[in-house]
């Protein structure tokens, strides 16, 4: 099936579905990690991934290895070792991935600078404007 026509409704379910996935920035770490790194287990992508809670990273690990990006294999030892890799469907978006990281890491300081003037202005243009009180009778 052809994306290409977003008119259609069934394609625009189909890129949401898909990009609803592979768009959150927990998923994007995940295949990023995987991607560089190759085969690991659960707590070395905890500890690669600033900010990632175990719960969240296990709903993570668990959704794209659903959606048939990541691959879980168990070993069967004391204490059992889980390690997590990219499928060949998630080594495909080793690139776009790759791309969008080196785009962040290149604008990341205009990002922030055009924040910061977006905030100077909206906070000039509230302190302008006249206050609303609103009076009760009483």
């Amino acid at each position: 099936m052809s994306l290409q026509d977003t008119s259609r409704s069934d394609n625009c379910n189909a890129m949401s579905d898909v990009l609803n996935r592979i768009g959150d920035k927990w998923s994007v770490m995940v295949v990023g990690m995987l991607g560089r790194n190759g085969t690991l287990r659960f707590n070395e992508l905890k500890r690669m991934i600033n900010g990632v809670s175990q719960r969240m990273l296990t709903l993570t690990l668990r959704n794209l290895e659903r959606d048939g990006l990541v691959t879980r294999t168990i070993y069967p030892e004391v204490p059992p070792r889980v390690e997590y890799s990219l499928t060949e469907l998630g080594k495909t978006l080793q690139r776009p991935i790759q791309g969008l990281w080196n785009w962040s890491a290149e604008n990341h300081t205009a990002i922030v600078e055009a924040r910061e003037i977006y905030d100077a202005r909206e906070n000039a243009t509230a302190a302008a404007q006249p206050r609303k009180v609103a009076y009760v009778g009483g």
